[in-house]
Formats: C-alpha cells, structure tokens, sequence
C-alpha cells in the first residue's frame, strides 16, 4: 500500500446500488500494464486532453494501491510514491511530453537509474504510452523519448466515467467524457484538490524529528500548497488575521546583553553548538581520516593509480590510526624503495607499511624522513634537468654518430672497402705517371712545410682540393714527393668515401 494518498478504502468506494446499473460503481482488480501495451497504438487508455485532468488520475493511481511491480519483476519500485508524484506534474508541465532524462535528473536530484524506475512505473500503471522511444546510439546524439498523458481505462470504471467515441474511424484512445457516475463525483472532487496543489520535490528523511514542513504535508506524504493561494503574509502589512508582526518580537535576557551586543543575532556560534564543526569545516573521525589517507595515496603514488580507494585505506588503517601524514607515508615509501613492475599495487603498499609505525615511532623521525626524501627529490628533479639540457644540446648541436650499433657496422664496413681500394689505386697511379716527363719543381724546406700546412687544415675540413690540383697538374708521383703518401692516401679516402652509395655525409661545399 503506498504511502502517498489516503487508504484503498477511500479511493475505491465500496459498490452499492444507484438509480441506474449504469452509475454503479466496480472494485477494479491489479493495476499492471505490460510492456507490449506500453505503446500510444497498442493502450487501452484514452488520452488526458489537459495536465489536470490528467494528474487526477495519477493522484488515483497512487493511493488505490493496485499497482504491485513485485509480483511481476524483483527490480525497481516497491510501489508508486510520492517522487513518481512527483515526477509526473513535471511531466504535466511538458507540452508536447518530450522529457529528458538528465532534465528530470536536474529537477528531481536523482540517479538515471532512479528516474528510469519511475518513468517504468508510470508506464505500468497506464499513465504514460511511448508515441516515440529514444534512441541511444554510439557516436550519434541522443534522442529523448516522446510520450501521451493517458489515463487508464480502470479510473474511468472505479469512477464510473463514461466516454464515447464521436468519430469510428478515429483511435479507442481518442474517446471523450460524457459523464459520471454519482458514486463517483465525491471522489473526484477530492482527487481535483490534490490535482491543483503545486508539489515540492520529496526531501529524504534525516533525522527521526519531523520538519515543519513535514508535519503540515498532506495526507498523500508530499508537502504542497494551493495553486489558487489565498491571502500571503508581508513584512510590512502583517499576517492575515489582522495581527502585528511584531507581537511575537522577543528581547534577548540581560546576560546575553553584558557586553552591548546580543551574541545570537551576531551570527558567532560556540564549537559545541556549532556539531563539532571548526571553521566551517567537519572534523573527521577515524574512519573519515583512513579514506582521506587512502584516497591521497591514490592520487599521489604512481603505481597504486587505479587500485580501489578502500582497499588502500583499509591497508593503511594502522598508520591513519597513528596520526600520518601522507608526505610521511612518502618519506617512508622512499626509505624502503619500490619493485620495478609491480602487478597488485595493494599487496605491494601492505608489504611495504608492515612495521612503520614501529620504526617511525615518533614525530622527529618522521620528520627527519621528509627531509631526506625531499633532499631525494631534488636531486632527482636536477638530474632530469641536466638529462634534458644534455639532450637539447645533444640533438641540437653538431652531428654525431648514430647510437644503433647496425648503422656502426655499416659504416665500419664501407669505410674499410674504401681504405682497401685506396690502398690498391695509389701504386696503379703511380706506376701510370712514371716516365711521364713531368717536371720536378725545387722547394726549399719552410715553403714545402706551408704546403703540407695547408693541405693538412684543408683535409681537415674535407677540402681535397688543393691536393687532387696538384696530382692533376703536377703528376701523382709529384704531389706524393710535395704532400707525402699519408695525406695522398687521406685525400683518395675523402673523396671515394664522399662519391660512395653507403654514405649521404659530404664534406665541404
């Protein structure tokens, strides 16, 4: 039986005898409407024209006491109550009924789950028909589902409401009122009461002392007043049975008065009114402060991101207990050390905290463990800082050699095939310009070493140009006399080494 209106009794009169077999009044079986029936097509309800109309039947339904989910389904609703209430006049305020569940969600303050239960229950009781169902699909925006206001077909049989249908070729759900019975009339009179009551949202009970609010709630459990309100108190003109506002105005006792001001008006409350609460803020308990450990853990060390919150304060409780900190449950993590790959970050966490509290038994070696973990990190972070410099520098400065040991090999490779081939093209050359007729030119000492000079910086620049002009011009066997087999040879090398396939470095311009 819900909650929300009065007894069965009342909103079900017991059938006794009229006038006529036609104003005679039924006691209607269980109210349940399945899922197949759910449809505006397929309803054997009529459709509210207006949202009053409309809630006089939903005030019906909730305190007939015919609807019970349970014997159908064991998830949801036990029974349609004063939120389905009032859920329903927000969905008599939509015109065309095309609500949203995180609307609803927003002006009820529920879950999703929660508002779908409800939605449920008023399709089950024949007050809601789908005349369109959303649509959820990925990647495309979701659509709302799109209802008709009905009113099922048993409130017009308790009531004894006749309907007709004018048009035959129109819908059974477009029938219209024709008329009551008179065993019905009284009832409907009080179901238009609570129809033209403006519904507040049910707050959740959470103290066994009722509000005021609570306590002037009507019979159906929801709080509301008139829409039609009467005469409203004002500050200035006073309430409506002509008394003075300020006939109820109390001054505060002369002990309170003591210093020149009244301590209740100034807002100021003293810590054991004010529920434990220190500067706006709850203390925690000992519970309280084991999640609050917990949960920093989890934000704060790496390789326990995405462990379970409880489960980490639940194996931190001694130290929580003990009044840590969690910059001191670091500086202890530090001293112990950590596993390269962990795989159960909760394990590891309880093998590691086993006997802190024993060794770190007081305040100054907690504290003498913080400064040695915060002289660790700053180490740590000014090695990053080199690293990262020395890679600037590294990646930005000049070339260098490849790190991968293949790019070595190959390179090694190709340099020796061309100090091979060197090696073999000297003699050739230097047997082709033998008896050639080239001519020896003399130089003296300090002119042949400015020479050598020259080709030695030219060659370290890999600039062979002033040795292959001079093996061009003068003979190899010449410029071997002038420049010496070494540097001849280093000349060859550059340039096979430059026209090579398995190399894109070139010297000079």
């Amino acid at each position: 039986m819900s909650t929300v209106a009065a007894p069965a009794a009342v909103m079900l009169p017991a059938p006794r005898r009229a006038v006529d077999d036609v104003d005679s009044v039924a006691v209607l079986p269980e109210l349940w409407v399945p899922e197949a029936s759910q449809w505006l097509s397929s309803s054997a309800g009529r459709v509210a024209l207006e949202g009053y109309s409309w809630m006089q039947a939903v005030h019906w339904v909730a305190g007939a006491g015919l609807y019970q989910p349970r014997r159908h389904r064991s998830s949801g609703l036990r029974s349609f109550n004063a939120t389905t209430v009032f859920i329903a006049q927000l969905l008599a305020e939509l015109n065309p009924c095309f609500p949203g569940i995180e609307y609803l969600m927003r002006r009820t303050g529920l879950s999703k789950r929660i508002v779908n239960y409800h939605l449920a229950a008023l399709r089950e009781t024949g007050l809601l028909a789908y005349i369109s169902k959303g649509t959820r699909v990925r990647g495309a925006r979701a659509e709302a589902s799109e209802f008709a206001r009905m009113i099922p077909v048993e409130f017009d049989v308790a009531l004894g409401i006749r309907t007709v249908l004018r048009d035959e070729a129109a819908p059974a759900y477009t029938r219209a009122v024709t008329g009551i019975a008179e065993a019905g009339r009284e009832l409907m009179a009080r179901l238009g009461k609570k129809a033209a009551r403006k519904l507040r949202r049910p707050r959740p009970k959470t103290s066994p002392k009722a509000s005021l609010a609570g306590a002037r709630a009507g019979a159906d459990g929801v709080a509301g007043t008139a829409v039609s309100a009467g005469s409203r108190c004002t500050p200035m003109g006073g309430g409506p049975n002509g008394s003075s506002p300020a006939g109820t105005t109390s001054l505060p006792p002369e002990s309170k008065l003591a210093s020149g001001a009244d301590e209740s008006s100034s807002g100021k409350k003293s810590m054991g009114k004010a529920g434990g609460r220190k500067n706006g803020r709850r203390k925690l308990n000992v519970i309280g402060r084991r999640y609050q450990l917990g949960r920093e853990l989890t934000q704060q060390v790496e390789w326990l991101r995405g462990c379970s919150a409880p489960r980490v304060s639940w194996v931190a409780r001694d130290l929580a207990d003990a009044g840590w900190t969690v910059t001191e449950v670091l500086a202890w993590l530090h001293l112990r050390g950590t596993a390269d790959r962990v795989h159960r970050g909760s394990g590891l966490l309880a093998v590691l905290l086993h006997g802190a509290e024993t060794v770190l038994d007081t305040p100054a070696k907690r504290a003498d463990a913080i400064e040695q973990w915060r002289g660790a990190q700053e180490a740590r972070r000014r090695h990053r800082i080199e690293q990262v410099r020395a890679d600037r520098e590294r990646y930005e400065g000049d070339w260098q050699l490849p790190e991968s040991r293949a790019v070595h090999s190959e390179m090694d490779s190709a340099v020796a095939q061309l100090k091979s081939a060197s090696r073999a093209v000297v003699p050739d050359l230097v047997d082709d310009t033998e008896g050639a007729g080239v001519t020896s030119y003399e130089i003296d000492g300090q002119e042949l070493a400015d020479i050598r000079a020259a080709a030695q910086a030219g060659l370290e620049t890999g600039d062979t140009t002033l040795i292959n002009d001079t093996v061009h011009g003068c003979g190899l066997e010449e410029a071997v006399r002038v420049y010496g087999e070494d540097l001849i040879l280093r000349a060859h090398q550059l340039d096979r080494f430059r026209r090579s396939s398995l190399s894109s470095y070139a010297y000079g311009a």
